[in-house]
């Protein structure tokens, strides 16, 4: 990385660490007394203990059907629905049940596993791509934190998508009212935000949003230009400005001893169709040849000495993007 990109890299982590540091976790959309916070609702995977005070005959811990509904409690002829409700809520419908035959029953409903929780996975322009298990409010500027920073491949945009019945912010946002359930809030449709991280780094309001279990965030990488053979370094560029020919052999080291200038060729893709240029650095030097502006996913070939011309445009193998992502590292935030 060269000097002036590992200042940007820096100053955005200094950014984001002031950020994190002024705002805090614990400052996440704090709920008032009518309202739960999201992480304290029921998620598909957890594990629920329900505790008849006095009585074992009437225990049961198990976890959640497909539908949302307390599985297999044998003692009650009615289904319980339990998805993104608070224990409290779990509690009263139970109570209410058993108070058919029981003499004011004390119900205690927790949360006592919620390791199988959908991951969080944070990707993209950041040092470390990761993913999460969140068992805390978190804010999407302390992730990032987390993972690093964000590198100099970054467009300047975030995108977080947050698919559907993942999460329970919907149900979080809503006051409870006594054990009454409100079907309708099952309907939370998957959701795409785009968030621009000049707007994060001015903490511009709704830019910094607080991310749930099963979130998708992307810190969105500008398209690449690849400049490969004879240079010094060969290696991908970012096109998120205008790159000429020379810039860019220029950001990869220059000609190195073998390359010849003279046999410089851009591959390009336009529609399902190849184009492939030919041009030479010394005629633009001399400003006899145009220097080219670049396009995204443009190969720029510099010849090599006593090596062939290249009949074919080179191709670049890409990596099964979803095996990638579920061999990312997990990383717990509970603290």
């Amino acid at each position: 990385m060269c000097a002036a990109a590992f200042l940007r890299a820096s100053f955005l982590l200094l950014v984001f660490s002031s950020i994190v540091s002024a705002q805090g976790p614990a400052k996440t959309q704090v709920p008032d007394s009518t309202q739960t916070r999201e992480v304290d609702l029921v998620h598909l995977g957890d594990v629920v203990d329900v505790d008849v005070v006095g009585s074992l005959d009437y225990d049961w811990s198990g976890t959640l059907t497909p539908e949302g509904f307390l599985d297999g409690m044998d003692k009650m002829q009615e289904h319980v629905f339990a998805l993104c409700r608070s224990e409290s809520d779990i509690g009263a419908d139970i109570a209410k049940y058993y108070g058919k035959f029981l003499r004011d029953p004390k119900i205690v409903v927790r949360i006592v596993d919620r390791g199988n929780r959908a991951l969080t996975i944070l990707d993209g322009a950041v040092k470390k791509p990761q993913r999460f298990r969140i068992r805390r409010p978190v804010l999407l500027s302390e992730l990032i934190i987390l993972s690093g920073g964000i590198t100099d491949r970054s467009r300047g945009e975030i995108s977080v998508y947050r698919p559907k019945s993942l999460n329970c912010a919907e149900q979080a946002a809503q006051p409870t009212i006594g054990g009454t359930f409100v079907k309708a809030r099952q309907s939370n449709d998957s959701q795409s935000i785009n968030i621009r991280i000049s707007d994060l780094l001015t903490a511009k309001a709704g830019s910094n949003p607080e991310i749930l279990s099963g979130d998708i965030v992307t810190v969105v990488e500008a398209s690449p230009i690849y400049v490969i053979g004879g240079v010094g370094n060969p290696h991908q560029l970012s096109s998120r400005e205008q790159t000429t020919l020379s810039r860019a052999i220029a950001a990869a080291g220059g000609i190195s001893k073998d390359g010849v200038e003279s046999q410089i060729t851009i591959s390009r893709r336009e529609g399902r169709q190849s184009k492939v240029i030919e041009t030479d650095l010394g005629k633009i030097r001399d400003g006899q040849a145009e220097d080219i502006t670049l396009k995204p996913f443009d190969v720029v070939s510099v010849g090599q000495k006593g090596r062939a011309k290249a009949k074919l445009p080179p191709v670049f193998s890409l990596e099964n993007d979803r095996d990638r992502l579920m061999n990312l590292p997990i990383r717990i935030i509970d603290r």
